[in-house]
């Protein structure tokens, strides 16, 4: 085999492939879930998401904006998995009290716990923004609007409580952040929160507290 002469030049090596926008977007967010899993949601900022994701600071900028932007990019996505998981499970479930409330504890807490630690850091950091806190606050109406419909058909008015939803809401992110810590299993944050729906519908159709007869 000749050696290499003083005109030749090594191959080129390929160019390194520019991921399309939608796939680096989604790579910086699974990178983000990572890092606040392995460090914590103090950990996140912009700079460090870039330095794990091997990019520079204006692609994320580019994509987050600030790292208020990444965080409601981070909990927009949550919930949008929650909700299709919910969705999914009340279209397949018995059209009764019981099929309804089991969907609802278990698709909840479920979520948060494929998420693991990381979304009760999130939720917490969200609550430390007015935006944000904004942010989290309509997914929440969303989230009891569903509840609502799945619900009110066992309720004897036809419709439940806010006061009732609000307490449905605040049971779920408990038992779910509980279950996530360890400090009860999965099954019994479930079991908890289908007793705790299932009450509230119950008081909902006995005609609820003086003041609970009108809808969200």
């Amino acid at each position: 085999m000749s050696s290499p002469g003083p005109n030749d030049h090594p191959p080129a090596l390929p160019p390194r492939r520019r991921l399309a926008r939608e796939d680096r977007y989604r790579q910086l967010l699974e990178v983000a879930w990572r890092l606040i899993r392995e460090e914590g949601t103090e950990a996140l900022t912009l700079g460090r998401l870039a330095e794990r994701s091997g990019v520079t600071k204006p692609v994320v900028y580019d994509h987050f904006g600030t790292r208020s932007g990444l965080l409601a990019a981070l909990y927009q996505e949550f919930d949008a998995r929650q909700t299709a998981l919910m969705d999914a499970a009340l279209d397949a479930s018995e059209p009764t009290l019981a099929g309804r409330a089991a969907v609802i504890a278990s698709s909840y807490v479920d979520c948060v716990l494929l998420q693991g630690r990381e979304i009760p850091g999130v939720i917490a950091a969200l609550a430390g923004a007015p935006e944000l806190a904004k942010l989290k606050r309509d997914y929440e109406a969303i989230f009891m609007g569903k509840c609502r419909a799945a619900l009110a058909p066992f309720a004897g008015s036809g419709t439940i409580a806010p006061a009732g939803l609000w307490a449905l809401l605040g049971s779920a992110e408990a038992l779910s952040s509980a279950a996530a810590a360890g400090d009860i299993t999965a099954a019994q944050a479930q079991d908890e929160l289908f007793e705790t729906i299932v009450a509230m519908v119950a008081r909902s159709a006995r005609g609820g507290s003086p003041s609970g007869a009108g809808g969200m």
